[in-house]
């Protein structure tokens, strides 16, 4: 008898320490600050991220620049980097809504001077990295804007920043 309960308890401890290490790199919910720089204006506004499962998760935000203002949602694929405890890559995509109020869109016709919504795709390559020890996650990201309206248009150089306080 003691040669089956000794093997499967240290099983059993062994997989609890497994699930208690890795619920301390990963969180369920984050809310937090987004940062989108690059080619053309720099935005800023909240966002949130959530987690549907282990490694599925979805990413809303609200950007903020000069005479526009970005809609977007993001599906995002991710996965932890084996031994380094806290830190994550991920692969993801989604759409994104501009609306300019005036002014000259980075990809814009130089005369243009009205009110125009822009409808894009957003795909995504970045790290993220949850602190362990406290309620921070950050994530780095490229992030070009395609542009499926108004003379469609594609940006490369677009690279997100956030920073993210974690609930459970």
């Amino acid at each position: 008898m003691k040669k089956v309960l000794l093997p499967l308890l240290a099983a059993s401890i062994l997989a609890l320490g497994t699930q208690e290490s890795d619920a301390q790199s990963r969180y369920r919910t984050a809310l937090g600050l987004g940062i989108d720089l690059g080619d053309g204006p720099t935005l800023v506004g909240p966002q949130i991220k959530h987690f549907f499962d282990g490694t599925n998760a979805g990413n809303a935000q609200v950007l903020f620049g000069d005479d526009v203002t970005v809609l977007g949602v993001d599906y995002s694929y991710n996965q932890p980097i084996s031994g380094a405890n806290g830190l994550s890559w991920y692969v993801g995509i989604g759409p994104q809504l501009a609306f300019i109020d005036r002014g000259r869109w980075w990809f814009g016709d130089d005369d243009w001077d009205g009110n125009e919504t822009f409808v894009a795709l957003r795909p995504a390559v970045g790290l993220e990295f949850k602190i362990p020890s406290a309620p921070f996650a950050f994530h780095f990201d490229w992030k070009p804007w395609w542009n499926l309206s108004n003379n469609s248009h594609f940006e490369p150089a677009r690279f997100t920043l956030g920073f993210k306080f974690t609930l459970k």
